[in-house]
């Protein structure tokens, strides 16, 4: 071949020119044609990367290789220009002239081979997923219209949960139909968005029959607490006058509204079992259950409330029995509290603080005078010292790390 190419630039006559001509385009358009086969397969892979996965960056990093391809190509297209000239006045052009070109093609392909190579995983995969898309568009958006069209046939088609999943479904597909005509990475989110959408109708329709036996019971369940609720408001009264009594009024004043405050909530929470039990005769089981768990967090205040009285007057009439037990546990973790500033050697950090506490100890228990005295302002002063001495244990334990 290399003997025969000397032969290309000799113009001893029409037909010999002619000829080196159409070998030399062969050898060009050889080399072109597999330089712009790898530049195909590759651009089209960065293309769907590019569209699917922005954040790798193909683009910018192929940017370079196409300049390299694109050089590469002009100087084909302009020396085949030359070699037509050639052809038809007989002219020759130089060997090495020929040979760079060549050099040239071949050089951006490897160029292009070395770039996919590198990055073939992933680009093979973003080719992949970029062919799929518009095929998982269609298998989603058929199965998104089929499960919408047995919401609509369904008994449960009016239950709020039922109506709420499927018009976020319609949604759903509003956004793919947009996305299509968008770009692939908007299809392919959208085509997710719209599977998950189409399995929370599914569990909304599959869940709908049970959901009438569901409200009764909790309906039952809340009618017994309801009950109960009443009765414990019974001993509201007796505890608050007990307080009174017994005991300073200061000891109860922050519960003088909590016997109003419970029999509100109960007359609230019968209301809403009301509401519920016409709701579940109507066949609206999940407005019935929401109804219901109104009620229970009325209840819960109810409960509360009156709980909050009787256990004050619990309380109290123990500290009264023996005002001393309560102190001995809080003077207790006071004195471990003061060990452990010695072990810690922070003694001179924390010493006098903790003296402090039990200056505080000693005025709380003198406080308690008089023929009632106040066993809340002593309870309340305890707590706040143990809480205070917690405290100051835990910073002096994280005074090391």
């Amino acid at each position: 071949m290399a003997g025969r190419r000397r032969g290309w630039f000799r113009t001893s006559g029409t037909a010999r020119n002619n000829e080196w001509v159409q070998q030399a385009r062969q050898v060009l358009t050889t080399a072109f044609l597999d330089m712009d086969r790898r530049q195909s397969i590759a651009e089209a892979a960065v293309v769907a990367s590019a569209a699917l996965f922005p954040e790798r960056g193909m683009a910018a990093r192929w940017e370079a290789v196409r300049a390299r391809c694109y050089g590469a190509s002009g100087a084909y297209l302009a020396l085949n220009d030359r070699l037509d000239q050639a052809e038809r006045d007989g002219t020759a052009i130089a060997q090495p002239e020929i040979d760079g070109v060549v050099r040239g093609l071949s050089e951006a392909a490897r160029g292009v081979d070395d770039f996919y190579r590198g990055n073939q995983a992933h680009l093979e995969h973003a080719v992949a997923v970029y062919g799929s898309v518009p095929q998982l568009a269609g298998q989603v958006r058929a199965q998104a219209q089929a499960q919408r069209a047995a919401a609509a046939a369904s008994p449960f088609a009016d239950y709020p949960s039922v109506r709420q999943c499927a018009a976020a479904l319609d949604e759903g597909l509003v956004t793919l139909d947009a996305a299509v005509v968008a770009d692939p990475r908007a299809t392919r989110e959208a085509a997710t968005r719209l599977e998950t959408l189409t399995r929370e109708l599914s569990s909304a329709l599959e869940a709908a029959p049970g959901k009438q036996h569901s409200a009764t019971t909790a309906i039952a369940s809340a009618a017994t607490r309801l009950e109960a609720a009443r009765n414990r408001l019974e001993r509201v009264a007796p505890a608050l006058s007990a307080l009174l009594r017994e005991f300073a009024a200061a000891s109860s004043n922050d519960l003088a509204n909590n016997e109003r405050q419970a029999r509100e909530a109960v007359a609230a929470a019968d209301a809403d079992l009301t509401r519920a039990r016409a709701a579940l005769a109507n066949s609206d089981p999940e407005d019935a259950l929401d109804l219901t768990s109104t009620a229970r967090a009325h209840l819960a205040t109810a409960e509360e409330r009156a709980d909050a009285v009787t256990a004050r007057l619990a309380l109290l009439r123990q500290v009264r029995e023996q005002p001393t037990e309560r102190a001995k546990a809080v003077r207790f973790k006071l004195r471990d509290a003061q060990m452990l500033a010695v072990n810690k050697g922070v003694v001179p950090q924390w010493g006098s603080v903790l003296d402090a506490q039990s200056d505080r100890l000693d005025r709380a228990a003198a406080a308690l005078t008089g023929r009632h005295p106040d066993y809340w302002a002593y309870v309340s002063e305890l707590d706040a010292i143990s809480a205070f001495v917690a405290g100051v244990v835990d910073r002096m334990r994280n005074t090391d790390r």
